[in-house]
């Protein structure tokens, strides 16, 4: 399996004298770069985390330039036993980050030159930085979507194993945040499950458009040298080459699609998130969350407050500028590439750290929610939740539906001036609203029975929760990882 995982740096990069000589590109140029010039540039500060998988993309760069015969046998042993020295200095923390190289690519260029030599220097023949970053943050991005994908089958697991325990535990189901008709809570839950099985989709799917290999592209033309790229795809597991060499070092559609798929996520989870915080009010009462996953008041000492459930409703916001942003990259860049593809990595980047915690955060924090079933129910009650119920009834006896709607609207108004439910209604005043009202239609009114009649595919009734509960523990358990 290729090794991408991301390394962050533990300080700041070393400042080195800003001589010429110290630039790959320094051949052109009469004089250093401007100290605040090489601040204001360089983003080794930063795209250090894909140290991991520059080194894969050049072990598998410099196999094939040995295969078709542009590197010695010889070069190549000595490239790879460098590489191997560098990625244990950078696991072991005592690699030299120098700012003055700017980024993570030609950081490890220098060291590796500096361990083997000549060899290190004929490293880069037949390629250039600008499809050597769009590999490295494909293939970097494709194994953290492949960890974030695995996040999100945990967090859908929590939600069905606290749905399979409330099948039939009724509470209110809402539009506009009023009572509307009952539900049961495990139906509740498990459409956020249905919700995470989408974003995880869009996931598969941007990781089919990302996994297609840009080097070989060169600056912008391809090379002169003949290289076999179909060898560094298979090497690296990319499933395609990027056709158009211009295409593959400028564009970063890649990185605005992964990013749009995590700020659905963020949506998603900032909608759980809100109603996490509704339910544990005292205006609901519905919930009690882990303490771990609470804090207090500096100054009120009743309190508990859901701040992992806030925080990572605030959280959403960053990652949707971050969409914003990248769009805004992309959007006005003539062909081929540009240095203002370097802010791609710090929007990707923050998306990614995101979207880990937050997944982690409500995996870890839904199996440890306690449901009172009782105010629950009692909130069921409230706001004439089975009128609907009601309504069907009287259509099932041959009254037309806006007829229906009508008295039954009738019997609310009299069921609230009575101070009572419409299942506490006498018969005999049912039945002056809605004379086709027999014995059984009061029955048929209670929050069980409303939730029990809704018994078919994707309804609330608590055999058709039960039987999905059971598709979707079947379904997780055989899930296979995406990579």
């Amino acid at each position: 399996m290729t090794d991408t995982r991301s390394t962050k740096s533990p300080g700041p990069p070393e400042t080195s004298p800003l001589h010429a000589k110290d630039e790959a590109w320094s051949g052109r140029f009469s004089e250093p770069v401007d100290p605040f010039v090489l601040a204001y540039t360089a983003s080794v500060g930063f795209d250090q985390r894909l140290a991991y998988a520059d080194i894969q993309a050049s072990l598998a760069h410099a196999s094939m330039l040995a295969a078709v015969g542009v590197l010695s046998a010889q070069d190549l042993g000595a490239i790879e036993q460098g590489l191997a020295q560098v990625q244990a200095e950078i696991e072991a923390g005592t690699f030299h980050w120098q700012l003055a190289l700017e980024d993570v690519h030609l950081n490890i260029e220098r060291r590796l030159t500096e361990i083997a030599g000549e060899a290190g220097k004929r490293l880069h023949t037949g390629r250039s930085r600008n499809d050597q970053v769009a590999t490295d943050l494909r293939l970097y991005l494709r194994g953290e979507v492949d960890q974030l994908a695995s996040r999100i089958d945990r967090l859908q697991g929590a939600l069905v194993a606290l749905a399979s325990g409330h099948t039939d535990t009724v509470m209110p189901g809402y539009t506009h945040l009023q009572v509307a008709q009952p539900v049961v809570f495990g139906h509740h839950l498990l459409a956020y499950v249905e919700m995470l099985e989408r974003d995880r989709e869009r996931l598969a799917d941007a990781r089919r458009r990302l996994n297609r290999l840009p080097l070989g592209s060169a600056a912008l033309a391809g090379t002169t040298f003949p290289i076999e790229r179909d060898l560094v795809a298979r090497a690296l597991r990319f499933e395609a080459l990027c056709q158009n060499s211009m295409d593959a070092v400028s564009d970063r559609d890649f990185a605005v699609e992964f990013c749009a798929a995590g700020a659905l996520i963020m949506a998603h989870l900032s909608r759980l998130a809100e109603e996490l915080v509704l339910w544990l009010s005292p205006g609901f009462g519905f919930i009690a969350l882990p303490d771990r996953f609470t804090t207090g008041s500096s100054i009120m000492p009743q309190k508990r407050n859901p701040d992992v459930a806030e925080l990572a409703r605030g959280k959403s916001g960053r990652v949707f500028g971050h969409v914003v942003a990248l769009l805004t990259l992309v959007k006005g860049q003539p062909l081929t590439y540009n240095k203002d593809n370097q802010e791609d990595k710090e929007p990707v980047f923050d998306t990614i750290d995101t979207l880990h915690a937050s997944l982690r955060a409500f995996a870890e924090m839904v199996p440890g929610i306690e449901v009172d079933r009782a105010s629950m129910r009692r909130a069921a009650l409230q706001g004439y939740s089975t009128a609907t119920d009601l309504a069907d009834y009287l259509v099932r006896r041959g009254v037309a539906f806006r007829d229906a709607h009508e008295a039954v609207a009738r019997a609310v108004r009299l069921a609230a001036e009575r101070g009572c439910a419409l299942s506490e209604l006498p018969l005999a005043e049912l039945r002056a609203l809605a004379p086709q009202a027999g014995a059984d239609a009061l029955p048929a009114l209670t929050v069980e029975a409303s939730v029990a009649a809704r018994n078919h595919v994707g309804g609330t009734a608590p055999a058709q929760v039960a039987a999905q509960v059971k598709r979707w523990q079947e379904t997780l358990a055989q899930r296979a990882p995406l990579g």
